[in-house]
């Protein structure tokens, strides 16, 4: 059977008028979404263009996200005005990866860099979509230059040369210059990581995320509680050749948090860099300790005080 037939039932519930997407439906889109674009197979094409308009805002999320890793093995005109759509999208975390996933096609996306600048440049759009718009224009820019000099960028790991529309994939997924070839290499050593993370990831909060201990759980919870939105455990770049993975990312308040659950030497000293990255980059961040697990909603409470305000009632 063609593994990329399994969409066809939910889509077609998904298509259905007036009738809301239920949670189960929700997360196996989110799901499909996701490993469509791990695939990093053409054939997923279709599927995920039908995605990208989904009821759910995290479904759309999810397929521009995994548009922007078929870069290079789709028909760009295909993507581009499904893609570029998606920019005025009505949730800003849509619009957010709708905007990564464009700066992947490198020159092929200079008909959106109007669009992009648009975004850049809107004093009522969420200050990270205008950062990473920003950052979006300037690697279709810098890729365009490339290919109009006719210079030739050369891959950090084999010293070829690469091409524009490989400066372009490599730089928004891993702000280094690779050749395809590196890249693939590179990309299935983190999927393989990304893998075994989360197969550690055993424990369920009460909305259904899984997490890798009790302390997150509790963090979770409070989160949905107060009706928060967070992503838990995702790649960001928050300084040029360095990428992290926080804990937990608040996108509407541009907040991170971190949850310290070890005590050896090596978890530690892990910390201190991670902590001196959060301080030297200027960002917002919240740590929480082992110790703090007795009182952690307490805790959590008090410190996310300091951005926002919370209900007492859910408290």
């Amino acid at each position: 059977m063609n593994a990329f037939r399994w969409g066809g039932s939910c889509s077609r519930r998904m298509r259905r008028p007036g009738r809301q997407m239920d949670k189960r439906t929700e997360k196996k889109l989110r799901d499909r979404a996701y490993w469509l674009g791990e695939s990093r197979d053409a054939k997923a094409l279709p599927e995920l263009l039908e995605l990208l308009n989904a009821p759910s805002a995290q479904v759309r999320r999810l397929s521009a996200s995994a548009l922007g890793k078929l870069a290079g093995l789709v028909p760009v005109e295909e993507v581009l005005p499904a893609l570029t759509e998606r920019l005025r999208d009505t949730h800003p975390q849509a619009r957010q990866y709708a905007v990564k996933a464009l700066s992947s096609y490198g020159t092929a996306a200079k008909p959106a860099l109007h669009d992009l600048r648009d975004m850049a440049e809107n004093p009522t759009e969420k200050d990270y979509n205008r950062r990473d718009a920003t950052k979006a224009i300037e690697i279709i820019e810098e890729a365009t230059l490339v290919a109009h000099n006719e210079s030739q960028p050369r891959c950090q790991k084999c010293n070829q040369g690469v091409t524009t529309d490989e400066y372009a994939r490599s730089m928004r997924a891993f702000q280094r210059v690779y050749c395809d070839n590196c890249f693939n290499e590179v990309y299935l050593h983190r999927r393989n990581w990304d893998t075994k993370v989360e197969l550690n990831k055993t424990i369920q909060a009460n909305k259904g995320q899984w997490v890798q201990s009790n302390g997150e759980r509790i963090i979770a919870n409070f989160l949905d509680e107060q009706e928060i939105s967070y992503r838990y455990d995702e790649r960001y770049q928050i300084v040029d050749g360095y990428a992290i993975r926080p804990d937990f990312y608040l996108p509407e308040f541009d907040l991170y948090i971190e949850y310290w659950g070890m005590d050896t030497t090596d978890y530690k000293i892990g910390m201190l860099k991670k902590q001196k990255i959060y301080q030297q980059q200027g960002k917002k961040m919240i740590s929480l300790y082992r110790e703090d697990k007795a009182r952690l909603r307490q805790v959590l409470k008090k410190k996310l005080c300091r951005y926002m305000c919370l209900d007492d009632d859910k408290a």
